[in-house]
């Protein structure tokens, strides 16, 4: 069985892992009523941990409120004892994020059907052939990561989400909505991508910088 967040936690996240969120997405992450998370994104504002936009109706993370949840993470994977066992997820993931990474390009660009092979168009998905070829290869990186979700679900229930998210993802895609590929500010491949990243990146303590910087 896998482990459970603590519910401050899990807001937290939330919302550091979207950049900034609503209050049904932070209740969706939490499990709990709207007006209890509401209840809890308030005491944190007062603490000086969260600010509401008003004008977005999102909520977003203070430098306080960015060390604290990195606290809470760090205290979370240490009392349980499966930092280990995040890091090697981790590095699984990082041996297939450089791989996706050119296929988002790949699926956004195609090579100029009237110019040199180096010359690059933007991709109107108007060639089946050229998109089922990076399909394909989505397909075959999807087999790599699914393992990687569920060895992160059976250490925390706060990664349990991620597999199914990307199987929803991919299936559209298959079916030929071009937009769950890359899109942005949609449930897309690459924002489910992104969100596993950078809950990796924060559940080990790790900046986007000094990963770069490794490579």
């Amino acid at each position: 069985m896998s482990n459970i967040s603590e519910n401050a936690l899990l807001a937290l996240q939330a919302i550091r892992v979207k950049g900034f969120a609503t209050t049904e997405t932070v209740s969706e992450s939490v499990s709990l009523v709207e007006e209890d998370v509401l209840q809890l994104l308030n005491g944190f504002a007062e603490e000086g941990k969260v600010i509401y936009r008003e004008n977005q109706a999102m909520w977003m993370l203070t430098p306080d409120g960015r060390s604290y949840g990195e606290e809470l993470l760090a205290s979370e994977i240490d009392g349980l004892g499966i930092r280990s066992e995040i890091e090697n997820a981790y590095k699984e993931f990082l041996q297939v994020n450089a791989g996706f990474l050119s296929l988002c390009t790949d699926w956004q660009l195609r090579p100029s059907p009237e110019g040199s092979e180096e010359e690059q168009v933007i991709n109107d998905h108007s060639d089946s052939e050229y998109d089922s070829g990076v399909i394909n290869r989505l397909v075959e990186l999807d087999n790599h990561v699914q393992p990687i979700c569920s060895d992160l679900k059976e250490c925390l229930e706060r990664f349990a989400s991620y597999g199914d998210r990307f199987t929803y993802a991919l299936n559209l895609v298959l079916e030929g909505e071009v937009d769950w590929f890359t899109k942005p500010m949609i449930e897309s491949y690459h924002t489910v991508w992104f969100e596993l990243h950078e809950n990796l990146l924060s559940t080990l303590g790790i900046d986007r910088a000094s990963e770069s910087s490794a490579e």
